[in-house]
């Protein structure tokens, strides 16, 4: 259903180099302009993805200054070894951090040079969010646009595996999966996948936070997507915030790999989605060389189990224990443990990297 978005998906993600080891500061800048950025879409849209920065003094609020056009976004890396979301400066994080990330977003132009700032304001840090992450009913619709270039400069291929979300707060990296979610169909079946684009309708509705850190869209109730309110409540005299006339409720995009294969749905659907990176606790990185680019997710912890879903590669799980059962050889080596990833959702160890900490079921 993409075709009703304003194409975000033309942007490309150009990563850029990290700068020469240096001592940590609370007062940085950092060349760009030798990034080359593709463009496309409409609005135009091109990310530039700068390296982490140690900071001499910890702190919870970056300020930008851009020579040339763009502006900045920025996150902080939270004590559980995972990041915030993405803001655009002047920001304050949600956390107090001695590591920030920065991202340069394009819309026209170009960007040479930009000079940071990161200081300690008074404010209330996060609170520790549930194991299991936000979740919300939402209605997804299918995404296509095969060939097409998602908004983190991921070519989309036929039977892919992604999920777009109404905004770049949860955009994760090309071949990155930070930001993932676990999407759930009433069939039973789940997929766990990385978000790589920006939409559907809106590019400013990160309903999933509160109203009072909510981009756009203040006064909606959290988990209550732009579009649906449009669509059903005639909010906002039934426009997106372009000013189109919204003619879905759809808060979530899934690619057509995830919409036929992983949820196996043959139309557009209600289903419940988990924000992982509001969560806490063990996470890992699947990691797969199938041609199809996932893992499956078995009911119990042996092949011979009901297939109930599956886990696209890059994509972040939440691990709530583990288990010994089938042995199995995948691209992280052999091993006979299992990752449970939800209530009767299990992953073989050998396809998830860097998990740590899980505890015994």
């Amino acid at each position: 259903m993409r075709y009703l978005l304003p194409l975000v998906v033309g942007a490309t993600l150009t990563v850029g180099l990290a700068a020469p080891a240096q001592a940590a500061t609370n007062e940085w800048s950092a060349d760009v302009g030798g990034h080359t950025v593709s463009w496309g879409g409409s609005p135009r849209m091109g990310l530039i993805e700068l390296g982490s920065h140690r900071l001499a003094q910890p702190a919870n609020t970056v300020t930008a200054a851009v020579t040339g056009d763009g502006v900045v976004d920025v996150r902080g890396l939270r004590p559980d070894g995972q990041w915030t979301e993405w803001l655009e400066a002047p920001a304050t994080l949600p956390v107090t951090t001695s590591t920030v990330q920065t991202r340069v977003v394009l819309s026209s132009g170009k960007a040479s040079r930009v000079k940071l700032t990161a200081s300690r304001t008074p404010a209330a840090d996060e609170v520790s969010a549930m194991a299991a992450g936000r979740s919300y009913r939402v209605y997804a619709t299918r995404e296509g646009l095969v060939g097409g270039t998602t908004a983190n400069g991921h070519t989309i291929r036929s039977r892919d595996h992604f999920v777009a979300l109404p905004s770049r707060r949860g955009l994760a990296g090309r071949n990155s999966g930070n930001y993932s979610v676990q999407v759930c169909a009433s069939n039973g079946r789940c997929e766990w996948a990385p978000v790589w684009d920006v939409g559907p309708w809106n590019t400013k509705d990160d309903y999933w936070n509160p109203s009072a850190t909510r981009e756009m869209w203040k006064n909606l109730p959290q988990g209550k997507p732009q579009a649906q309110a449009a669509y059903q409540d005639n909010y906002n005299g039934g426009k997106d915030q372009f000013g189109r006339e919204v003619l879905n409720p759809a808060g979530i995009d899934l690619a057509d790999g995830t919409f036929w294969d992983g949820l196996k749905l043959t139309t557009n659907s209600w289903v419940t989605v988990t924000y992982l990176w509001t969560g806490s606790g063990p996470v890992g990185t699947v990691r797969t060389a199938a041609a199809n680019g996932t893992v499956n997710v078995r009911s119990g912890a042996n092949s011979s189990t009901a297939q109930v879903g599956l886990a696209a590669n890059y994509a972040q799980v939440r691990v709530t224990c583990q288990l010994t059962g089938e042995s199995v050889s995948g691209t992280q080596g052999t091993s006979n443990v299992w990752y449970r990833i939800a209530s009767g959702k299990h992953v073989a160890k050998a396809y998830v990297a860097g998990v740590s900490g899980a505890p015994a079921c």
